[in-house]
């Protein structure tokens, strides 16, 4: 059996840099024909299903989000290394955390919140309805999902916009413009930070039915949850659950003005919601990637990756792989398949908000269907740049 260093090989390569959204669906489907691994500028890039879930599983390979920063060529600025979260801890502090909070993160959890959520995306189309048409990213999207994470950790709704700006600023880390965007970042962060300590301890004297004081009760062989451990799970929950979600969902309503074929069958059959919600995200995931950094030199299918190696794992590949799915680059809200999208990822880093996730997904688009059935594109979608981690619509006209 031979061996062989991973900057050895010879492989294509992957840079979609100043490429559209279909140049860099071609060039993927280019790369995952070729092989299993790319080059990218920054390291290596992993194409196919089998293989992400593999290097997603190998605990070895650990969260890339504390090397953002370095990524960007900014030194002396990660938040992460002053304040690890559950999205980038590792190891026994992972599995103790995690274990400690699943319970609060189950479908039950979520579905308790369904009504809220059906009456908050209500309350967002009662506002416009009138008017016949939108924006649909300013005016539905980026709403929608404040209330509900407000709801979910027991903040007053009266205080929606300041976490959505908070959310907004905070987010400018994975738009690869670092730089010129820390000082906002670190200011968000400081005001979040303050802010929910000041829940946490308010919850700690009178304990109400919300996730805080689910996490503050949470309790295994006595073990629990410090303040800055609460504080830095409200913050990431507040951080994957919002601009996640407004992206995703901004996406399945560009996805189905491409496709009014679906959206018809859709209106025609609500009960379809959880295919929808999957297929979209198969097809037009906000999380088109994630990235890992290995902790060590790691051999996995006779390459070695040294240590330090950067590994992205292309979820958006591994979504339209041929070997997984029949028909790949078809959109198809019936599809039916045995194997589950990548957009929440795979292994331990699994993305922990993925019932809630579903859940807001569904509720808003069942709404949609049943307020809108005509809904329709009104002009040109404008994406964001390819730069940005969570990806989406930045402009959606639409019309009903």
């Amino acid at each position: 059996m031979t061996v062989t260093a991973a900057y050895e090989l010879d492989l294509p390569m992957y840079d979609p840099t100043g490429l559209d959204r279909d140049q860099r669906v071609a060039l993927l489907a280019d790369c995952q024909r070729r092989h299993w691994l790319a080059r990218t500028p920054l390291g290596f890039g992993v194409m196919r299903y089998a293989d992400i879930v593999a290097i997603l599983r190998e605990r070895r390979f650990h969260s890339a989000l504390s090397l953002i920063p370095q990524m960007q060529g900014v030194a002396g600025t990660s938040m992460e290394e002053r304040r690890p979260s559950i999205l980038s801890m590792e190891g026994d502090e992972h599995t103790r955390v995690r274990r400690l909070v699943a319970p609060a993160f189950t479908p039950a959890a979520a579905n308790r919140l369904r009504p809220y959520m059906g009456e908050v995306i209500a309350e967002l189309i009662d506002a416009i309805d009138a008017r016949g048409e939108c924006e649909f990213v300013a005016d539905v999207c980026d709403p929608y999902p404040i209330p509900i994470i407000c709801e979910l950790l027991g903040a007053p709704r009266a205080d929606w916009q300041r976490f959505s700006q908070w959310a907004t600023d905070i987010f400018r880390i994975f738009n690869q413009n670092l730089a010129e965007d820390f000082p906002a970042i670190e200011r968000a962060s400081a005001e979040l930070d303050e802010y929910v300590r000041a829940l946490v301890e308010d919850r700690r004297r009178a304990p109400s039915d919300d996730l805080l004081s689910v996490l503050i009760a949470a309790e295994e062989a006595g073990d629990r949850l410090s303040t800055d451990e609460l504080v830095r799970l409200a913050e990431a929950g507040l951080m994957a659950g919002t601009d996640t979600t407004r992206n995703q969902l901004a996406s399945c309503v560009a996805l189905f003005g491409a496709h009014p074929d679906q959206w018809a069958k859709f209106v025609a059959d609500p009960s379809l919601a959880p295919r929808v919600v999957d297929e979209t995200m198969r097809f037009l995931g906000a999380v088109q990637g994630t990235v890992r950094v290995a902790s060590e030199a790691i051999e996995y299918r006779d390459v070695v990756f040294p240590q330090g190696t950067l590994m992205f794992a292309s979820l958006a590949a591994a979504n339209r792989d041929p070997d997984v799915y029949s028909e790949p680059m078809q959109f198809d809200i019936t599809r039916e398949s045995a194997a589950p999208h990548m957009s929440f990822g795979s292994g331990i880093h699994y993305c922990l908000g993925a019932h809630l996730a579903r859940a807001e997904l569904q509720e808003a688009l069942v709404v949609l269907a049943q307020r809108w059935p005509n809904l329709a594109l009104a002009g040109t979608v404008e994406w964001k740049p390819d730069t940005f981690g969570i990806w989406g619509p930045a402009r959606l006209p639409v019309q009903w």
